[in-house]
């Protein structure tokens, strides 16, 4: 069934992202704490959603796809937004997309020589690290007295090295498959 209820929250995530855009496009204290609001929600929908598909059999070529997919626009949209508005450095998020087009692309090429390349622990946790730091940035006014921007920073930081990281070990991983011939 290709509309399922794992599914069905999937492309929940992907009807979010042009609302986020819409919201962040007009920053105030209020619409910031409502846009932080919606991306948590929308991001806690990755949870649920592969957990849905697993335990009820729901598991569709479709959902495999469009998974990734809405994370990674879920997380361009809100990086771009924060890039055009000065909140991130731009080259942050043009590092950041452009590992995930990289890795899209090697999965692509990957399961058309019929070799799957499975997300790992290190691209789980850069998904997690990547919506956790977005929240505070997100939500960039001082409220009562702090600024969660800084530790936004860090926190994206932190995730940028792993996005890297995970990134160069997804090629290694698929040169590692394709010099041994294991297909």
């Amino acid at each position: 069934m290709l509309f399922n209820a794992a599914n069905n929250l999937t492309l929940a995530r992907v009807a979010v992202v042009p609302v986020l855009v819409v919201m962040l496009s007009f920053p105030g204290r209020l619409m910031c704490l409502a846009a932080m609001l919606l991306f948590i929600v929308a991001a806690i929908t990755d949870i649920f959603d592969g957990y849905i598909a697993r335990r009820f059999n729901l598991v569709t070529t479709m959902g495999k796809f469009l998974d990734p997919l809405a994370d990674k626009l879920l997380v361009a949209s809100v990086l771009v937004m924060l890039a055009g508005q000065g909140f991130i450095p731009a080259w942050v998020a043009v590092v950041i997309i452009c590992r995930e087009i990289a890795v899209t692309g090697l999965r692509a090429v990957a399961a058309d020589m019929g070799v799957i390349i499975a997300a790992d622990a290190f691209g789980k946790l850069k998904t997690v690290l990547q919506a956790v730091a977005l929240c505070p940035l997100i939500l960039h006014y001082s409220w009562y007295g702090l600024d969660p921007a800084p530790f936004g920073m860090v926190l994206l930081y932190v995730a940028l090295v792993l996005t890297v990281g995970s990134g160069v070990n997804y090629f290694f991983n698929f040169h590692g498959v394709m010099v041994k011939g294991d297909r």
